[in-house]
């Protein structure tokens, strides 16, 4: 099967492009590098099953030919992390709204019986109060001027965008609602949290918090995040659908940096930091952020492997160089 990676290079899309490298796929990554590194698919690029191309999705010459070459589609690219998106919001919403819509032009009008995975992000629930998220659950934005939010509404427009190519032009697409995922090549940089807690705990440097610890997350082994896209995207009744990907095992800021503390055996002091003081800007963020698995499992069969504790001693590990 040939595959086509947008933001290929990135976290996700380099822990999917070896997934299919390592199953005999042969893989075209396509990246801008904004936020990924050539470091990560150096191995997959040496195997000769991989083709990569640094390019802006926006303005890629050869997006026409490559959709034509293409079996199936997972479109990652998108300016992603907080940092990322309050720094420069223009840039968000042109590069995750334009190259979404170029990537179905072409799809449209050269092979619209592609296969399509689009990433989404669990963001666009918004301020829903639920506990947790069903698909069908509603998306609450409130009136803001607050840019924090770009990201997720372009998001959303992708998703629309999405829905409209398939009413107008047949092109079926799943899309996979993604909710914290991590795992080897993210990186702390751009706001993730757990690569910055563990560089901090081995360091034994402050822990920082953002705001009081209260919020809540679910985080996701890559390695499920990515057996559960390659699932979606192959089973046939997904196409359409929108769908949650994740791991429903929940636990809070604060709990993630004591348990970090205590699986690297760090010295490291706890401190809290005003989301003012951590951004710059005013922040609201989201108090919390799980998924209801449901539709996920009944598609599919999929139930996540990866418990948490196995994961950070896995990524622990990796950032101390042993194998």
């Amino acid at each position: 099967m040939n595959i086509l990676i947008t933001g290929g290079a990135g976290f996700i899309g380099s822990n999917l492009a070896n997934y299919h490298v390592g199953i005999g796929d042969a893989v075209y990554v396509v990246d801008d590098l904004s936020s990924g590194s050539l470091t990560n698919i150096t191995d997959m690029r040496n195997s000769g099953h991989l083709e990569f191309t640094q390019a802006d999705i926006t303005t890629w010459s050869d997006l026409d030919k490559v959709v034509e070459w293409s079996d199936r589609i997972y479109h990652m690219a998108a300016i992603v992390g907080v940092k990322k998106v309050l720094a420069n919001p223009r840039g968000v919403m042109y590069t995750n709204i334009t190259g979404t819509e170029r990537l179905y032009q072409a799809i449209a009008k050269i092979k619209p019986s592609t296969q399509v995975l689009l990433a989404s992000t669990s963001e666009v629930y918004g301020f829903n109060p639920q506990v947790s998220f069903r698909e069908t659950d509603d998306i609450i934005f409130k009136q803001s001027k607050s840019l924090r939010w770009c990201y997720a509404v372009t998001k959303l427009a992708d998703e629309y965008l999405a829905g409209a190519f398939e009413q107008s032009n047949g092109v079926k697409t799943v899309i996979a609602r993604l909710f914290n995922t991590i795992g080897p090549n993210q990186t702390g940089k751009y706001g993730w949290v757990v690569p910055q807690f563990i560089s901090q705990a081995l360091h034994n440097e402050p822990i920082t918090i953002y705001g009081d610890g209260s919020q809540t997350r679910s985080f996701c082994d890559v390695r499920d995040t990515v057996r559960a896209l390659d699932l979606l995207a192959s089973t046939v009744a997904a196409s359409g659908e929108v769908v949650n990907v994740g791991n429903d095992y929940e636990i809070s800021i604060l709990q993630l940096a004591n348990l970090i503390k205590k699986q690297t055996g760090s010295r490291s002091e706890i401190q809290f930091i005003p989301y003012l003081e951590a951004y710059g800007v005013e922040f609201e963020d989201i108090f919390h952020r799980r998924p209801v698995l449901s539709k996920l499992m009944d598609l599919t069969g999929f139930k996540p492997r990866g418990r948490l504790e196995d994961t950070l001693d896995y990524l622990i590990n990796i950032a101390k160089g042993i194998s």
